[in-house]
């Protein structure tokens, strides 16, 4: 199999700033302050960093749910830096899938109606939809636990949902926001592994996480600190190779 930086870009961050403006007051927070990065098809990364380092804005940005104050940000080869509330949203439903540490299902539905969620705001067909979120509870092991509704699941078992539902519209990369965060750690150690599996089988995995043993079973790590990037062990593998 190709190293990763012989496969395609997912993503490129060149010199990108993010700076919030407190309301009614003339206060500046620099979030991010010139950050280039690039991830390419079937990495696994971590993004590491204390409270406050900027990890989070970064994760917002690469997930579309923000946009950089300056600088260009191309995913996949698209630049979105610039795009309207619609067309972000289009990209984000169609190429990225998002892994939450509070898991974010719907209570009053189904797991298979979970699933069907994404592909519903796609406009994906009811029969098409069915099918495919069929095969993505199987996909996680939840093959026959998908007339269950959230509740009736352990906390694992909804992580596993949630990773199948970032799945089913066939996403560029996984973005997951401490995915284990509210797991015990038996729970946590099987569903990193199902991430490696994802990983193995080609798909792109972006991970905050404040835990070093889990940024430890990536493949690469990305340490922010003060909103700039302060180490990236794939600039050391590459000085050692």
């Amino acid at each position: 199999m190709p190293r990763p930086n012989q496969q395609p870009e997912v993503i490129r961050l060149e010199n990108v700033t993010k700076t919030y403006h407190s309301p009614g007051a003339a206060i500046e927070v620099h979030a991010l302050r010139g950050v280039s990065l690039a991830v390419h098809q079937g990495e696994y990364v971590a993004i590491v960093g204390a409270s406050g380092s900027g990890k989070s804005t970064l994760m917002n940005i690469l997930g579309c749910l923000d946009r950089v104050t300056s600088g260009t940000y191309w995913l996949y080869g698209q630049d979105v830096s610039t795009l309207d509330d619609d067309a972000l949203s289009d990209v984000r439903g169609r190429r990225i899938g998002f892994i939450f540490q509070s898991f974010n299902l719907i209570a009053s539905q189904t797991v298979l109606e979970n699933l069907e969620v994404p592909m519903f705001y796609q406009g994906v067909p009811a029969a098409e939809r069915r099918t495919r979120a069929l095969a993505a509870a199987e996909r996680v092991g939840l093959g026959q636990r998908w007339h269950h509704r959230p509740s009736e699941l352990s906390g694992g078992q909804q992580q596993r949902v949630a990773i199948a539902r970032a799945l089913v519209n066939d996403p560029v990369m996984v973005l997951a926001d401490e995915p284990t965060g509210n797991l015990d750690s038996q729970t946590g150690q099987s569903i990193l592994a199902l991430l490696e599996q994802l990983n193995a089988a080609g798909m792109t995995v972006i991970m905050v996480t404040h835990d070093k043993d889990v940024a430890a079973r990536c493949h690469r790590s990305v340490e922010l600190k003060d909103g700039r990037i302060h180490h990236d062990s794939a600039a050391t593998q590459a000085t050692s190779s």
